[in-house]
């Protein structure tokens, strides 16, 4: 009776081996190591949500209403920076057109994301922005 109890415990510590010998981070059987680094997290804090950001509305340097956040990007790598994605024109969502600009032309003051030097002309005239299928 008793080898019959210890079988679930023995099952189980070769669950919890096996899982273990995963947490060294394989990627298509290369090993992978990962640095840390130290993060100031009081002045990430201060930062700008995406979540909060999605759906502001976007006005330039004369407080015109040119368009709204629709998402944020980050390019593949990082090496390319982020990327806000403005929706510009269109009626209750219908007809409107994307457009990408670097998320550092943004500037976000009092809740207020500001586009100054764009109009709405300005950006519908800019290559529409598609989502990858």
């Amino acid at each position: 009776m008793r080898s019959t109890q210890s079988r679930p415990l023995l099952a189980a510590a070769l669950l919890v081996g096996t899982l273990f010998s995963y947490g060294n981070a394989h990627a298509q059987g290369a090993p992978q190591s990962i640095t840390e680094r130290r993060t100031d997290v009081v002045q990430l804090a201060s930062g700008y949500r995406a979540s909060k950001l999605a759906g502001a509305d976007v006005f330039n340097k004369n407080k015109d209403t040119i368009g709204t956040v629709d998402d944020l990007i980050v390019s593949p790598g990082g090496d390319r920076g982020t990327y806000a994605i403005l929706s510009v024109g269109g009626f209750l969502g219908m007809g409107k057109h994307l457009v990408a600009v670097p998320f550092n032309d943004l500037q976000i003051t009092n809740r207020r994301v500001v586009l100054p030097e764009a109009t709405k002309k300005s950006l519908e005239a800019l290559p529409e922005f598609k989502y990858a299928d």
